[in-house]
């Protein structure tokens, strides 16, 4: 197992513990997070939770820039490292919406664009084609990361200014998730009505 694999399963693993986290209910064993009293109260839960996410997120630049720089890149290693990027996200905003920090619209859209497209990925490499990633979604990505960083944080500093920032960011993520699913379905039409023949293994 090389470097960056490793490092893709770190990132799981800090997805398990950031989960474990913001669901188990810690005050059943007599734990209590103290809360700050900033902008009506910041919990010591949410700004560790929110270390972790930061510390996670990065580790899927590392990994990537690693593979590629040493000439890693391995099927386990992005297989691996699309799990660990759609569990990281995707459960997050899942528990965040259920726990009222954001609206669930922004989940549902996140989660049924990620099947699309990874519908499509999947029937393109059984053609044995590559669907390369496109600039909306690594836009939809990149404001899906800091809104939902900014949320674990409260939305500060922007919380100062009365600028809801995070929700924002959020909100357009869900608009750029749209975006990229209608994008990669017309790149891909005549792939998935059957006008492209399979290749031949």
């Amino acid at each position: 197992m090389n470097l960056p694999t490793k490092i893709t399963i770190v990132r799981l693993v800090l997805t398990v513990v950031l989960i474990i986290l913001l669901c188990f209910p810690f005050y059943s064993v007599g734990v209590q997070f103290p809360t700050y009293n900033i902008l009506g109260g910041v919990s010591l839960q949410y700004i560790i939770a929110g270390v972790i996410f930061i510390i996670a997120s990065l580790t899927d630049f590392v990994d990537g820039y690693l593979a590629r720089k040493n000439n890693q890149v391995t099927n386990t290693g992005k297989m691996l490292d699309a799990i660990a990027d759609k569990a990281l996200v995707n459960s997050v905003l899942i528990i965040l919406a259920a726990q009222g920090f954001i609206h669930e619209i922004i989940p549902v859209i996140v989660v049924l664009r990620d099947i699309v497209v990874n519908a499509i990925k999947m029937e393109a490499a059984g053609r044995g084609r590559v669907v390369a990633a496109i600039g909306s979604g690594k836009l939809k990505t990149a404001t899906l990361m800091i809104g939902t960083t900014l949320t674990f944080f409260y939305n500060v500093p922007f919380e100062f200014i009365n600028i809801s920032v995070a929700q924002i960011l959020l909100y357009i993520a869900a608009i750029l998730s749209i975006v990229s699913a209608v994008q990669y379905f017309n790149m891909n039409k005549a792939l998935i009505f059957g006008k492209e023949e399979k290749t031949n293994s």
